[in-house]
């Protein structure tokens, strides 16, 4: 059982207390509103979510300090527009090395931090360091108070906290997945409510569902453009925080984002519009940092600047949809980009510490494993370059049992890992340097003083102590005699000259 004090007492805050008090943990849910508090104590009923019954387990209270002392998770439930004054009202109570999970969706204007970038931005105020968590998906409050199946993302730079956050929440109606990329996830959970406004404007216009089809998918493509120039990782949009999320926001009768546009798209005025759906809706507010967003990043961005047009603007929606149609012709199909180049590039001046290793990777055993995992800890992102079979053969004077598509894909399934790419020639090491702003050059310790080269290209030069008594030569040794592999080379370490100038 976990201790949890929720922040936030609307539907998707209190949807989760409920699920989470069911698990038999320890809920204490906040909320700054003392006529909210008494009357969720005292009907067991949220207003907006009439026929869910709260747990009679499920404790409140308008004291913040009550709701952050002693508990393992923080839940910031609030919206959006509400998560920095929260945090600082909280901050005080907050203790070192608690878990801070947010679930509010949205970019704060002008800085441009999403959700856990704020609440980073004032612990750092204060010198306060916890885990923070974005847990984003599809997710309806309506349903999940109904136990009906969800899924959802723990996303977070520590993965083992990212899975401690998917123990305590998965159950039998919630499944949780994790991954590291924690701004994309925010970015898809922020942007896809405007896309959704879009979605409900047409619907309100009377468009069909190639309308929205349309809108969806390359309002996809505005979100995955966008996050990719920002170093996001591509496969965080084709998922759960991004398509998943992107589909149900722009289809369901649930959403008040796509609400809120159908109501647009009626005739009804914007402002008007939002006190009619009678909640917040995140898509309205996403709009000034998304355009900001696109503007810093260079990129393209139609479907969102249109829908800033008709809410900010006066623009009349039919107009508009006229003019995104007839923009200039292009292809589906951008040029072809680099994205793990394109995430070094940007995260370059981000303090982000770039590692790197070299090695053959054959019969991939813990001692590999574990000289991978000191290397990644040395750093935040690790790059290992695998040789290639010709490079191995011609220059290495080895043969492997394993071709460098096989080891390359062993190597991509160990955490430690961030990125592989090939070795064909002594020579790259230097360029390698440069090429992918490498702060740290890690080689085994049999390789000592092999690379000390490196240390003229700006970089520090580690040997890391190699696994006792652990050796894939005499694993081959023992598998294959060496000695009976035509052309194999006995040369060692010693014997090669590593620096070609």
């Amino acid at each position: 059982m976990s201790a949890i004090g929720v922040l936030g007492a609307g539907t998707w805050g209190m949807a989760l207390a409920r699920m989470l008090t069911n698990c038999g943990h320890d809920v204490t849910v906040w909320s700054a509103i003392p006529e909210e508090i008494e009357s969720l104590s005292s009907t067991r009923k949220q207003k907006n979510l009439p026929d869910m019954v709260i747990p009679i387990e499920t404790k409140f209270t308008t004291s913040v300090e009550d709701v952050c002392r002693d508990k393992d998770i923080l839940l910031f439930a609030v919206p959006s527009v509400f998560v920095r004054s929260t945090i600082r009202t909280a901050v005080p109570y907050i203790l070192d090395g608690q878990i801070i999970v947010d679930v509010a969706k949205g970019i704060e204007p002008d800085t441009l931090y999403t959700m856990t970038q704020i609440i980073r931005d004032e612990l750092d105020k204060v010198g306060k360091n916890c885990s923070l968590v974005a847990l984003s998906g599809p997710t309806h409050a309506e349903e999940v108070a109904k136990d009906i199946p969800t899924t959802i993302v723990s996303a977070c730079e520590d993965m083992e906290v990212a899975r401690k956050v998917q123990d305590i929440f998965m159950n039998s109606c919630l499944r949780v997945y994790t991954n590291p990329d924690v701004q994309g996830v925010e970015l898809c959970g922020a942007i896809k409510n405007v896309i959704a406004l879009a979605a409900g404007i047409a619907s309100g216009l009377g468009y069909g569902d190639n309308t929205k089809a349309a809108l969806m998918t390359r309002g996809m493509a505005e979100m995955t453009r966008l996050g990719k120039a920002m170093g996001c990782y591509e496969q965080t949009f084709s998922g759960l925080a991004g398509m998943g999320d992107l589909i149900v926001t722009a289809t369901s009768e649930h959403s008040r984002n796509n609400r809120c546009g159908y109501l647009i798209g009626q005739g009804v005025k914007p402002a008007d519009a939002v006190k009619q759906v009678g909640m917040v809706v995140e898509g309205i507010n996403a709009l000034p940092a998304t355009l900001q967003l696109a503007e810093k990043y260079k990129v393209s961005m139609p479907i969102t600047e249109a829908v800033n047009g008709i809410v900010n603007e006066g623009n009349e929606p039919r107009k508009v949809v006229v003019d995104l149609m007839n923009r200039d012709k292009r292809s589906e199909i951008g040029t072809t980009i680099n994205y793990e180049h394109a995430l070094l590039q940007n995260r370059r001046n981000t303090g982000m510490k770039r590692v790197i290793t070299y090695g053959t990777y054959d019969l991939l055993h813990y001692g590999h494993i574990n000289l991978l995992r000191r290397a990644k800890a040395l750093g935040d992102y690790l790059i290992v370059v695998l040789s290639s079979d010709e490079f191995n053969w011609n220059e290495k004077h080895k043969k492997t049992y394993f071709t460098y598509e096989q080891r390359k894909q062993l190597l991509e399934s160990i955490r430690y890992v961030d990125l592989v790419i090939p070795e064909e020639n002594w020579q790259q090491k230097r360029s390698d340097m440069h090429e992918y702003h490498i702060d740290t050059f890690v080689m085994g310790d049999d390789w000592k003083g092999k690379f000390d080269f490196l240390k003229e290209e700006g970089v520090e030069v580690v040997y890391l102590p190699r696994t006792p008594e652990i050796s894939s030569s005499q694993m081959k040794k023992d598998l294959h005699d060496a000695d009976g592999v035509d052309g194999e080379s006995k040369v060692t370490h010693d014997d090669l000259d590593t620096d070609p100038q």
